[in-house]
């Protein structure tokens, strides 16, 4: 049929392959991370919370996670600019979801969206030294 469009998907079992990733990074730098794979709509595939991780570590790994689908970017590029003054000013508040700290970063296949991945639990440049590290163990640049 003419107009639609084909996309591809990320699996569970990448997703959870993922999720391991960032498991095995985390544990090695002694931390305690939670860590959310969404689809190309920021929904959730699948989650995990490390024992120790803070209880609110998982709602903004899916945040940063929800926002790097949404925006094909990562979380934290939108830091600076939603801040009082930035271009992007109040920005952040239109979506409860939207999380503007690292973290959460797209994952791109020949340039096209799959999905994304975010974590919490560290600081945010742990957090997403950790996401990188697991997508590139899986293969995504």
């Amino acid at each position: 049929m003419d107009g639609l469009v084909s996309r591809q998907h990320l699996s569970l079992d990448l997703a959870l392959s993922l999720l391991a990733r960032v498991r095995e990074e985390a544990e090695a730098r002694d931390l305690a991370l939670a860590a959310t794979v969404v689809d190309t709509a920021g929904h959730v595939l699948a989650s995990q919370r490390m024992d120790g991780a803070a209880l609110g570590a998982m709602q903004l790994a899916v945040g940063k996670a929800y926002t790097a689908a949404a925006w094909a970017t990562p979380s934290g590029e939108f830091s600076r600019s939603t801040q009082p003054g930035g271009d992007d000013w109040g920005w952040n508040t239109t979506d409860p979801r939207v999380v503007v700290y690292a973290g959460g970063i797209p994952l791109l296949v020949d340039g096209e969206l799959v999905g994304a991945i975010g974590a919490s639990g560290g600081t945010a440049a742990e957090d997403e030294e950790c996401v990188v590290a697991a997508a590139s163990a899986v293969g995504f640049d």
